[in-house]
Order: structure tokens, then sequence, then C-alpha cells
């Protein structure tokens, strides 16, 4: 078989990504409220690498971009299970980060999306990008439940 006719192996999940900030220090601290592991700072470079789980899991990297005026603002979810995300609202809280929903409303639980479905909370870090913890819940996507909160999706039986 030639390698144009191969089946790309599946993905399992995000291993690493990169955000761009404009303090590396104070966002180097905020891996506190996201509960990630400091894996190397390179000063000289202005760049951070952080841990999400272990080593074989995942990483994060934190790049400094400067002071400049415009800044591009990313998105990006970390996979955690249910119970993770059911308590994170009261942590992020408890920390001083507001939780947010689907579109950057203030929630005080978490959100499904009726779609996958799926578990989500958000939150915006120092530099205002996008954070989603999310987990995907075992029942069968719901397309026309949209996205509302998870009382609701428990009060639909």
């Amino acid at each position: 078989m030639t390698a144009e006719n191969a089946a790309m192996p599946k993905v399992l999940g995000l291993y690493e990504t990169h955000l761009t900030v404009a303090d590396l220090k104070t966002s180097t601290e905020y891996r506190d409220v996201v509960g990630l592991e400091l894996a190397a700072s390179f000063e000289e470079r202005k760049v951070t690498f952080l841990w999400v789980d272990d080593r074989k899991t995942g990483m994060l990297g934190l790049w400094e971009t400067g002071t400049g005026p415009l800044k591009m603002r990313l998105h990006i979810a970390f996979h955690m299970t249910a119970d993770g995300v059911l308590q994170a609202p009261d942590i992020l809280r408890a920390k001083g980060v507001e939780p947010l929903g689907f579109t950057g409303e203030p929630v005080t639980e978490p959100v499904v999306l009726g779609w996958m479905p799926a578990l989500s909370i958000y939150f915006k870090d120092p530099d205002g990008h996008s954070i989603e913890f999310i987990s995907v819940l075992d029942a069968d996507p719901d397309r026309s439940f949209g996205v509302r909160p998870f009382s609701e999706w428990q009060a639909q039986g």
C-alpha cells in the first residue's frame, strides 16, 4: 500500500498547542488556575512550556508577543472527566476567575453542547484567550437541545 492510499492514524487527543501572551510571567503564574505543571521556561526565548496531565498526555506553550495594542485571542479545550467539569465553576470562582457559558455569559454551572453531547465550562485567561474544560457525555446526541445548562440536560431525563 502506498502512503497516499494509507489511512491516517486516529488522532487520540490534543497533545500540544501554543498561545501568544502579553506578559509571560502573569500567564505562567495562571497555570495554578488551570492546574498545570511547569515543564520548562526559557526566558531568553520568552517562552514557557506547561505539562497537561503528564509528559505523555500533553503540553501547552506560552509565547510572549510584546506590548502591541492588537492581540490575537485563541481558544483551547482541555479534556477532563465530567466530575471535573462539574466542579470547575466553583473552583474557578474561588480563584477569582469568572466561569462562562458558550457565548461568554457568566454562568453558575457548566453547559451541555447537545450535538455532541458534551459538558463544558469556559473562562478567559489573562490575555482574553477562551479556555474550555470539556467532557464528552455518554449519551445520544440531541442537536435540538442546543447549548443549555447541565441542569436542563439532566431534567430531560
